[in-house]
């Protein structure tokens, strides 16, 4: 157990919030991008919407407690619970920050939740060495950064062939129609389904905070309390906005319609609630930029915009190693405040 006074507790926890917060900042792309492209929403109306469905999340694992398996993970399940320190926990906090902010102010889709992973695994290297690392979490979630876009871009797929097929001797106008009413439903599911897992990632790191200092002790179970800050924390983020990463989302990597809006959200909500039940941190950008891609390839290769597509796919592979380094050098930072 490492002790830490309660100003400073509290202090981390604000941090930890503050990260949710800007995590639903940078992400609420990621739930509204197709509805302000297609014009189904207005952009107003589209971030309470989100904001909405994604402090719903909350009410959905009150229902299904199986639901909070990444909290376990994001807490225990890349380094080692009795190894994670306040230090370590800060170095993490501020990697995933740094990054957050450098990519957000570029307009640049990168993952919050690959950015909590580097940052607090270059802190927890930092602290403890490579020893400390939980290999069989971390190749878990390593792994659903390749499986993620790939499956929700095969899925999308599907879902245009299949809906294309079921809507074929319907008229351009009730398709149409019909195509509105799904966009709405399945952006629904999946501002939940962000919500849900985003918001378990600061979750985890207060739980384990809350665990190291003697704070909370037992099973290792997210407090109501938590929960509660996590989600009302990305839900005002959502409600903040990213506008120029929505553009990038929404439409400079392909043009959609309702039809391929229904498709990427559709199969985006599929992915990310099927990792919620694994217990898998996906990342919520790249899962529905896959599904994006995956529903313009379906109409055509050349709608995508592959330029565009390759300079997200760059920034997905340098969020890890980018946010570990600046993780670990805040960590090293408070070592010689007791860190």
């Amino acid at each position: 157990m490492h002790e830490l006074a309660l100003p400073l507790l509290v202090g981390l926890i604000v941090v930890a919030l503050a990260f949710d917060y800007l995590n639903g900042l940078h992400d609420a792309a990621n739930s509204i991008a197709t509805v302000v492209a297609t014009r189904l929403l207005g952009p107003v109306a589209a971030v309470l919407f989100a904001a909405f469905f994604n402090f719903a999340a909350y009410f959905l694992t009150l229902m299904f407690p199986a639901l909070h398996k990444v909290a376990e993970t994001i807490g225990g399940g890349l380094i080692a619970k009795d190894l994670i320190t306040p230090s370590v926990i800060f170095g993490a906090l501020i990697g995933a920050m740094f990054w957050n902010v450098v990519t957000w102010l570029k307009g640049i889709p990168s993952s919050s939740s690959h950015a909590l992973v580097g940052g607090l695994i270059g802190a927890g290297v930092a602290h403890a060495g490579l020893t400390g690392v939980q290999w069989s979490g971390l190749n878990k979630t390593l792994i659903a950064i390749v499986l993620s876009p790939l499956l929700g871009m095969m899925i999308a797929m599907a879902l245009m062939l299949l809906t294309s097929w079921l809507f074929s001797r319907s008229t351009n106008r009730v398709a149409d129609k019909s195509f509105r009413v799904l966009h709405l439903m399945s952006s629904a599911a999946y501002s939940l389904s962000h919500g849900l897992n985003d918001a378990q990632k600061t979750m985890g790191i207060i739980t384990v905070l809350l665990y190291s200092t003697g704070y909370y002790s037992g099973k290792f179970e997210v407090p109501h309390w938590v929960a509660i800050c996590c989600y009302v924390a990305i839900a005002l983020g959502t409600m903040t906005g990213g506008w120029k990463i929505i553009e990038t989302m929404g439409s400079r990597i392909t043009k959609l319609s309702q039809h391929q809006g229904f498709c990427a959200s559709m199969s985006g909500s599929i992915v990310v609630f099927t990792a919620s039940l694994l217990g898998i941190p996906v990342s919520t950008t790249h899962t529905i930029t896959g599904c994006i891609i995956g529903s313009g390839v379906a109409r055509r290769t050349s709608a995508v915009r592959w330029g565009v597509a390759q300079s997200v796919v760059m920034a997905w592979i340098i969020t890890i190693p980018a946010s570990a380094a600046v993780g670990a050098i805040f960590y090293l930072l408070t070592v010689p405040f007791g860190g």
